[in-house]
């Protein structure tokens, strides 16, 4: 089989109820484009469903494909690392279950749009982007999360955390084969080699649509993000992001 232009790899913790019409919208969405693309289902430990909803859809369609997450070890960062390397796509695009930024989007992701950069990474705060339906409280809440990231560990993004990112195939091999956090230091991890490597990200605004469903706890995330960023830049002085030989 030739490879495909995109793979959208998808993580999934308790994603049984949303999982089935994000696959309807994602597939649509691939229907109508000139190129091959797989999808790619990583279960991670739920306590629903979702690996049995994922497997039904991966019937219905060759291009889905289903991996789990090893037994008792759980983390989107860990998710997401297993479907970038397991990925064959010349593009690879990380994407939330909730579909909180419209797949039609994606369009805007790829070449010729981004020509020239190895990174696109969706905003939920550069100008241009939208937030509909964010509480007030939880708009606050992320922009102290970008407050923490922008003093201690990246001062170039305006939104390190939106789960929508696009790779190069290359860049996503070097990148995720490094990769140390399962937690939800993951992304500025990623961002922070980035940078070091000498990549060129570009930060698309997007419009976001709010999920009420969200997990996100201020204090305790805001402390676990401070713990994993003083890990990040301590593994990079140790050396533990070098390519493997």
């Amino acid at each position: 089989m030739s490879t495909p232009f995109l793979s959208i790899v998808i993580p999934a913790h308790n994603e049984a109820s949303r999982l089935p019409p994000s696959l309807e919208q994602i597939n649509c969405f691939l229907d109508q484009q000139d190129f091959a693309a797989e999808v790619i289902i990583v279960e991670n430990g739920s306590h629903d469903r979702t690996y049995e909803v994922a497997q039904a859809a991966a019937r219905e369609s060759d291009r889905i494909r289903v991996i789990q997450s090893p037994d008792g070890i759980r983390g989107k960062g860990l998710a997401v690392k297993q479907g970038m390397l397991a990925a064959t796509g010349d593009w690879r695009f990380i994407c939330d279950a909730d579909l909180s930024m419209r797949i039609d989007d994606l369009a805007g992701f790829l070449p010729p749009e981004t020509t020239g950069y190895d990174i696109v990474i969706a905003s939920r705060e550069a100008p241009g982007a939208v937030r509909v339906d964010e509480p007030e409280y939880r708009h606050i809440m992320g922009r102290i999360a970008t407050f923490i990231i922008k003093l201690a560990a990246l001062n170039d993004y305006e939104d390190t955390q939106c789960g929508f990112k696009l790779f190069s195939a290359d860049v996503a091999e070097d990148l995720f084969q490094v990769q140390r956090m399962n937690g939800i230091g993951f992304d500025v991890e990623l961002l922070y080699i980035a940078k070091r490597r000498g990549y060129k990200v570009k930060e698309l605004p997007i419009t976001w649509y709010y999920d009420p469903y969200s997990t996100m706890r201020l204090w305790d995330d805001s402390v676990k993000l401070l713990r994993e960023i003083w890990e990040i830049r301590r593994n990079w002085r140790l050396g533990l992001y070098e390519p493997p030989k």
